[in-house]
């Protein structure tokens, strides 16, 4: 696991350059720096050791130096590809899997991508062809940016590196901040600077000749459809879980894991306890209020399998990290990112490597928008007329209790989405009602930037894969669309940047590409049954968990922010949010910002996760664009954090 950067330019690169763009990127690689720099182009490398911990740093070339990688990420299977490539005679210098892409790319060239088997990203430089090429894994789990400056190109695993060398200002992209607002995420390949691009997952991208190329490499499809039994599923359910989990554990430094005690993570656990015979450490992060603590949860899986478990419990005052969380993604987020950031710091103090959950419920469909299609039909029933002029004043008029899903925050969805005309507007609206909806953002922006953004509705990017991408079955349209939106551009994009804030490699062990592929595969009806979201997984789990963790209602990682923003943390925020630079500059409307902070001060409506990305969107604003001192920031926040 590292962090990887670099530059070409016809007229040359200095180490100079390169040393300014790792110096970005120095918490991801701590143990170890190396750049390759020849003519017109640099390539550079900070190493978090991992695999050979001794022979392992890069770049790495091949024997005779004419074709150099920089790479970012851990092979699953480069044990068996350095043996089929030792039998074609290649000579190995290193025990690293970083090697493997260089003797690969000799025999298949940039196809070489799609023997591995893992998380990367890489960039690998052929001297004689003079061509660059980047790469990046199927999932998405390994970030890659790229711009182009000119004649120049410069890419890296983090966009502060490409900022480093840019000769542009760091200027926002209104079009991104406009579906940040709504999605929480900004669709490939699009990022929130206007100059910079990111590499789409399952991708590769040959610069050459002052030309870009991308190939897509791999393409997920649900329309393939086993006739197992659902035993039969189960059983190879069981030994492909096995398999991956047992793969996800190669290492030369130990690994532990976190348990949140929900099914995804709990499950792992025990298969690393149960059918390996391991005895990691878990870590878990938890707080003091009842309805959002996981604490006991996950005790009680540890206590089943007598794991080494640490963890700590978090109050208001996490709010202070605020602006070393932007800065290590930088980009706005919404809450989930805090929740990452401190179970990482927790798990890093112990060791270098841990699994997690990422994908189970993208994969065994575990959300609960997956089921909800049953009760908006039913609440269609009603006739239109009567939903809009009756029930939605009604429901309007509601208070909210600020709980994880409350019984309110549930009506309103349930009859906002029975407004929508189609199934993708639906399952659109499930993601934007709880941020910006269109409507939404009218009210907060301005006139003039709503005549500059206003056409555009940023629901198209969950209804164009929802209507044409692989998948037939309704269940599966939205299997499809969050793994090719919502699961890299937002949760896989919040593992990367907390864990290697810390220097801490999350391994993923549901993203494994070959247990992809068999769950897509899996007939919609075995996902979910009964109304019940993860059934198969909670057959599957049967096995492993005790009752109580089966049986209890989904969490989700999150923290009590709804209930801290109406008390401990509202003057801070109600005073961040009314004096913004987005107000100032008049992009959006103080009036409706203040609106949205005294409903929520009076529990009628629960705006938590509106408050938090407009905050975090200011303080990257304030980061980023007007170059304010992170410790300014931070000194701010503290001061304000302070009894009033």
């Amino acid at each position: 696991m590292c962090g990887i950067c670099g530059k070409y330019s016809p007229s040359g690169v200095k180490i100079e350059e390169l040393n300014t763009m790792l110096a970005t990127i120095v918490h991801r690689g701590p143990n170890d720096s190396g750049s390759y720099v020849n003519a017109n182009i640099g390539l550079g490398s900070r190493r978090l050791s991992i695999i050979d911990l001794e022979t392992g740093n890069q770049p790495i070339s091949n024997e005779d130096g004419t074709i150099w990688v920089i790479y970012n990420g851990e092979i699953y299977n480069y044990r068996t590809l350095r043996m089929q490539l030792e039998a074609k005679g290649h000579s190995f210098h290193t025990n690293s899997d970083t090697e493997i892409i260089v003797h690969l790319y000799e025999e298949v060239g940039e196809h070489c991508v799609e023997q591995l088997s893992g998380m990367f990203a890489f960039a690998l430089w052929d001297e004689r062809q003079q061509k660059l090429l980047l790469a990046r894994d199927r999932i998405g789990q390994k970030p890659l940016f790229y711009a182009r400056d000119g004649s120049d190109f410069l890419f890296g695993s983090e966009m502060k590196a490409i900022l480093a060398l840019h000769r542009h200002a760091p200027e926002l992209d209104p079009l991104a901040m406009h579906d940040y607002l709504s999605l929480r995420f900004i669709l490939v390949p699009r990022t929130i600077f206007k100059h910079i691009q990111k590499l789409p997952p399952a991708h590769t991208l040959v610069f050459q000749n002052g030309q870009i190329r991308l190939r897509r490499y791999w393409q997920l499809s649900f329309r393939e459809k086993l006739t197992l039994s659902e035993p039969e599923t189960l059983e190879a359910l069981r030994e492909q879980i096995q398999r991956t989990v047992e793969s996800h554990m190669i290492s030369d430094v130990p690994v532990g894991a976190f348990l949140s005690g929900g099914l995804d993570s709990s499950l792992i656990v025990a298969i690393l306890a149960r059918d390996l015979e391991r005895t990691p450490k878990t870590f878990s992060i938890g707080v003091e209020e009842s309805d959002f603590d996981e604490l006991p949860f996950a005790r009680m899986v540890a206590k089943e399998y007598g794991t080494q478990h640490v963890e700590e419990r978090v109050s208001a005052n996490l709010i202070q990290s605020l602006p070393d969380i932007i800065w290590h993604l930088d980009e706005p987020s919404d809450p989930i990112a805090a929740c990452m950031f401190q179970a990482a710091q927790l798990a890093s103090s112990h060791v270098k490597v841990v699994l997690g959950g990422d994908g189970g419920d993208e994969l065994f469909a575990g959300f609960d928008r997956y089921v909800g299609a049953r009760y908006i039909d039913a609440y269609s029933l009603m006739p239109y007329t009567i939903r809009q002029g009756l029930m939605g004043p009604m429901l309007d008029r509601l208070t909210d209790s600020f709980r994880y899903k409350s019984l309110t925050q549930k009506l309103r969805w349930v009859h906002h989405l029975s407004l929508q005309a189609t199934a993708a507007a639906q399952y659109a609206e499930a993601t934007c009602f709880f941020r910006f909806t269109h409507e939404g953002k009218r009210e907060l922006y301005s006139d003039a930037l709503w005549r500059e953004l206003g056409e555009r509705d940023s629901t198209v990017a969950i209804t164009e894969p929802f209507d044409h991408g692989e998948a037939d079955d309704l269940l599966d349209r939205m299997l499809y669309t969050d793994f090719v939106t919502r699961l890299p551009e937002h949760s896989l994009v919040l593992t990367d940047r907390m864990s290697m804030a810390h220097g801490l490699e999350a391994r993923s062990p549901f993203l494994d590409h070959e247990l992809v592929e068999f769950l897509a595969k899996v007939p919609a009806k075995i996902k979910v049954q009964n109304n019940q979201p993860k059934y198969l997984m909670r057959k599957l789990a049967a096995n492993y968990l005790p009752a109580q963790i089966l049986q209890r209602k989904k969490q989700g990682f999150m923290l009590p922010i709804a209930y801290w923003f109406r008390t401990d943390l509202f003057p801070l925020v109600s005073q961040m949010l009314e004096q913004s630079y987005f107000v100032k500059a008049g992009w959006f409307k103080k009036e409706n910002i203040q609106r949205l902070l005294e409903e929520h001060r009076t529990n009628r409506y629960d705006h938590h996760v509106r408050l938090w990305m407009l905050l975090t969107l200011d303080l990257w604003h304030q980061l980023y664009i007007q170059g304010v001192e992170q410790g300014a920031i931070t000194e701010k926040l503290q001061e304000l954090c302070l009894p009033q």
